[in-house]
């Protein structure tokens, strides 16, 4: 029983689970009325979800209305439709309108929808002011009521018979905007409206204009009247008076200011009008303003005046213009049409005019003092007018002048430049100076008492006379310095040094060391150094020539070493050899001193050695070699007396000690089996003296006799290489 149950209760849950299946096939949005809707008109976005369900059973549908991404509108409801009603439309509910349903777990989205309102609310405009004075400001205020910024507003300030004047004004945050104006002097009655904008996807959108706005304004003063007495015909010396005059509202910060040009003439405060007089001169002619001012506003009149001339412009002539000192000068004064008034010429000066007399004609013997501006003036019925200057020249003539080197010395070094200047002493400026190189003319300079002149590069043959002239517009013409003669200094090239004998000079002897230059311009200064740790100057000489040989005498050991020279001149440019090395050896009659010595010292050492080398081979051999040993002794002395002076290897007195002594040195070096082991050569030789007790056997007389003579022979070689090197060491001692 409890089995049928349980089915029964799956069946019913699966019943019950099959009655609330649904799905969503489409979300639409839409708007009424459809297009574009009207500002003011009432507008309805409607979002319509169609579902499909497996039974008819209530579902709960969740509208969501977004704009622009924003929410602006949810309802819940069991139908299938929700409407957003908005009963005044308005421009800001332009936008992309979407609409989101809801049902369940289930969440459906509809396409979006662009909706434009097309106008804006009218906006209103109100002023702070109904009635204002010139020179104050109106504060103004304009309202998009139900707009939503941001907006754009335009304010406008509009004048009769003119263009309306138009500012603008963003606004991000708010929807209205206010705006200060500055009332003209002028403005009369002003009228002012606005209107706004705001961007839509089309581009901008304007609204209606509001309502006009007028504002009276009144003159805190009048434009002021400036007339003259006499109003016309006016001529220079006459009385003219100036009066500017005005109606106020408020005397106090009233200013009036009366000004020609630029020129303020005259000015008053907190008075109604001004008054200004003068004696007319031509110079008076032009335009007057008359200017009243308060607070902010300012008005402005003017006036032309025209001053008709009473007699014209004096002019001053002179006779010359530029005049060599001690001529006679004549300035005549005089004024066209009219012969009657009163002259006066005078000198400028910068401390101001000199009266030099008051006449119409001024003659004078000038003198260089007399350079300067001269003019005239004359007086018609208190009327003074003054002549245009005349520049009067007075030439003194120029003095020879002299051409110098700026550098003082009339000397240049090749390849450099030479700078020039000529001088004259006298002259009245300006001086017209010209250069000559040769005949040919350089360079034209005007001065006042100088000027200089640069030749550059100067070459070999550039040593030629130069010269200048010198000439102003005095009458005496043109005055030519002494022709100028140059020294062109050629450098020092090419130092080298020599010596003889060159490289090894023995001790005691003299040295010659040759300095010498490729070329190079005289007096030439030669300087020997040696090179130490510090460089010594050992010799200095000038010569007049492009070589120099200084003579050392008695060189020491201790004048070894390098040496090198050096030249200059008078192009200021040292130039240094390449360095020689000397090398002071020792003489000949030095070295033979030491290789006596030397030798002498051999010989001795050679005949103690054989003296021991010949006891021991007679304690080695017994009696017979006693007695080979006491024939060998006068063979020896036979040997020594007979041998042939023809011999290359002959040397005298100690010299066969000295080869025996060799000999015996280089047997002991040979250190034993080497010796024992030479080979021995027997010669059979003719015994002058025998003692036949001593020598029993001839044969071995011979024998010991012919090695020991092998022996020297082979030891002479080594005395020459022995010698030769111990001379070579006592030299380098």
């Amino acid at each position: 029983m409890y089995l049928v149950l349980l089915v029964i209760f799956l069946q019913c849950s699966e019943l019950y689970a099959q009655e609330k299946v649904f799905t969503f096939n489409r979300v639409e949005i839409k708007v009424e009325p459809p297009g574009t809707v009207k500002n003011g008109a009432p507008m309805s976005i409607i979002c319509h979800a169609d579902i499909s369900k497996n039974t008819d059973f209530q579902l709960k549908h969740n509208f969501t209305f977004l704009k622009d991404g924003k929410l602006v509108f949810m309802t819940i409801s069991d139908k299938e439709v929700a409407r957003y009603e908005i009963p005044v439309a308005k421009s800001s509910d332009t936008g992309d309108y979407e609409c989101r349903v809801r049902a369940g777990v289930k969440l459906r989205a509809s396409k979006t929808i662009y909706v434009w309102v097309a106008g804006m609310t009218k906006p209103i405009l109100t002023a702070d002011k109904k009635e204002v004075l010139e020179g104050e400001i109106v504060k103004l205020r304009c309202e998009l009521p139900e707009e939503v910024p941001p907006l754009e507003f335009f304010f406008r300030k509009i004048k009769t018979n003119s263009e309306p004047i138009e500012k603008r004004i963003p606004e991000q945050n708010q929807n209205f905007s206010e705006m200060e104006y500055y009332v003209e002097a002028g403005d009369d009655i002003l009228q002012f409206d606005c209107f706004g904008k705001r961007q839509v996807r089309s581009g901008w959108e304007s609204s209606q204009h509001s309502n006009k706005t007028l504002v009276t304004v009144k003159e805190p003063f009048i434009k002021p009247t400036l007339i003259t007495r006499p109003s016309n015909n006016i001529t220079e010396g006459d009385q003219i008076e100036f009066e500017c005059s005005t109606v106020v509202a408020q005397m106090r910060g009233i200013e009036i200011i009366f000004q020609k040009n630029r020129t303020i003439l005259n000015s008053v405060r907190d008075k109604k009008f001004l008054k200004y007089s003068t004696v007319a001169t031509q110079e008076d002619s032009g335009e007057y303003l008359c200017k009243v001012e308060q607070g902010a506003v300012s008005k402005i009149t003017k006036l032309n005046v025209f001053v008709s001339e009473l007699f014209p412009r004096p002019t001053l002539s002179a006779s010359m213009t530029k005049l060599d000192e001690s001529k006679d000068l004549i300035l005549n004064c005089s004024i066209n049409g009219l012969r009657r008034a009163n002259f006066s010429i005078l000198r400028k000066s910068s401390s101001g005019d000199i009266l030099l007399k008051k006449s119409r004609v001024l003659a004078i013997k000038v003198n260089v003092n007399d350079t300067g501006s001269y003019t005239c003036k004359a007086e018609v019925k208190g009327i003074v007018k003054e002549s245009k200057p005349v520049r009067i020249s007075v030439y003194a003539p120029v003095s020879k002048p002299t051409l110098s080197v700026v550098s003082g010395s009339p000397e240049v070094v090749l390849g450099k430049s030479l700078q020039l200047i000529c001088h004259s002493v006298m002259g009245t400026p300006p001086i017209t100076f010209t250069f000559y190189k040769g005949d040919e003319i350089k360079k034209n300079v005007t001065n006042d008492t100088y000027a200089t002149f640069l030749d550059e590069d100067i070459g070999l043959n550039d040593d030629g006379g130069y010269k200048c002239d010198a000439r102003n517009n005095h009458s005496s013409g043109v005055k030519t310095s002494n022709i100028l003669n140059i020294t062109v200094i050629v450098p020092i090239r090419g130092a080298s040094l020599g010596s003889v004998p060159y490289g090894e000079v023995e001790v005691g002897s003299d040295a010659a060391f040759l300095c010498s230059v490729k070329e190079g311009s005289w007096p030439i200064d030669f300087k020997f150094f040696k090179k130490t740790d510090h460089e010594v100057l050992l010799h200095e000489v000038r010569e007049y020539s492009d070589r120099t040989v200084w003579h050392k005498k008695t060189m020491k050991r201790k004048d070894t070493g390098t040496y090198y020279c050096m030249a200059s001149n008078r192009a200021s440019v040292d130039v240094r050899s390449r360095p020689i090395t000397i090398s002071v050896i020792l003489a000949a009659w030095q070295k033979g001193v030491i290789a006596a010595f030397v030798l002498t010292a051999m010989a001795g050492a050679v005949a103690v050695a054989l003296w021991w080398f010949l006891r021991k081979k007679k304690k080695a051999k017994g009696p017979s070699m006693e007695m080979s040993g006491s024939a060998l002794a006068p063979n020896l002395t036979s040997e020594k007396i007979t041998r042939p002076p023809s011999d290359g290897n002959y040397y005298s007195g100690s010299g066969y000690i000295e080869d025996n002594e060799n000999h015996m040195k280089s047997t002991d070096e040979s250190k034993g089996p080497d010796f024992e082991s030479a080979e021995v050569d027997y010669t059979e030789v003719e015994v002058s003296t025998l003692d036949p007790h001593r020598a029993p056997e001839q044969k071995g007389t011979e024998t010991v006799y012919s090695e020991i003579r092998k022996t020297n022979n082979d030891s002479m070689e080594n005395r020459h290489s022995d010698t030769q090197m111990n001379t070579e060491e006592a030299g380098s001692c």
